[in-house]
């Protein structure tokens, strides 16, 4: 089983590259199975319903995010029902939607799971550590695929995630940071592990927003409002890891980089 694992797609720049690459990827990569962060698909911040399904259409199959799920109010309207569309499972309980999920491709289960660290992030998470044992009790059952965007900021929270999981998780990825890491691997029990993915978005910004009102506020200290940089090249980031289905394990994972022209 195949997987294209896509870094945090930020606004519309983000999205267009994705809808200019896609297919050619996944025939290139024989993809069985596209999943995408979009926690930053909407205007940067959050998921609308028309941005969710856009995303359907390009050809997302799995769609995760991390601590800006809640950015646009309209998700509590449809996260419930949108069986594909994840959110850290690790957020307390009664809080909307599901942070994991048992999916098919081509009559074969694999699963996906959303978690999100703790350093740096919402004190107020559950331990993702802990949350993925429960969660491993209840996957293992059904399939040994099991795919992990662990959503973070710390790279030493991913790294030890990453070992504490090797060989019961298939896939181990970073989310959040937008800045892609070179250290995919394949680790001793058969876990494919990168610290970060890297984003799906404007290249020449910050982390996806126009330079200008970032500077800013590392200069001066002082709130600015950050805006999607809509001018420029794009960049997708991605990887791509094969799984053996019978295991569970890992047999190969690549990054994925392209520079993409657009036109608003």
């Amino acid at each position: 089983m195949r997987f294209l694992i896509i870094g945090d797609i930020v606004g519309r720049p983000g999205r267009k590259a994705v809808s200019m690459v896609i297919d050619e990827i996944k025939r290139e990569e024989r993809i069985d199975v596209a999943v995408a962060n979009v926690e930053n698909a909407a205007g940067g911040f959050g998921i609308t319903k028309k941005v969710y399904e856009e995303l359907k259409i390009i050809g997302i199959d799995v769609f995760t995010s991390g601590n800006h799920i809640w950015d646009k109010k309209e998700v509590l309207q449809f996260i419930d029902s949108a069986e594909d569309l994840l959110r850290p499972a690790n957020y307390p309980e009664g809080v909307p939607g599901r942070g994991y999920g048992v999916f098919k491709t081509n009559e074969k289960k694999f699963a996906v799971v959303n978690l999100m660290g703790r350093v740096f992030m919402d004190s107020g998470l559950e331990d993702p550590f802990r949350t993925f044992d429960r969660i491993y009790e209840a996957l293992s059952k059904e399939t040994k695929v099991i795919v992990v965007d662990f959503h973070a900021e710390a790279t030493s929270e991913k790294w030890a995630f990453g070992i504490y999981v090797d060989g019961r998780a298939s896939v181990v990825y970073g989310t959040h940071t937008h800045v892609p890491t070179a250290d995919e691997t394949l680790l001793r029990h058969g876990t494919a592990y990168v610290t970060d993915v890297g984003m799906t978005g404007p290249w020449y910004s910050v982390i996806g927003m126009r330079a200008k009102e970032p500077i800013e506020r590392f200069i001066l200290s002082m709130p600015r409002k950050f805006q999607v940089e809509e001018k420029g090249e794009v960049v997708f980031n991605a990887v791509v890891v094969e799984v053996d289905e019978d295991s569970g394990r890992a047999v190969e994972i690549k990054r994925i980089k392209r520079f993409i022209r657009w036109s608003s």
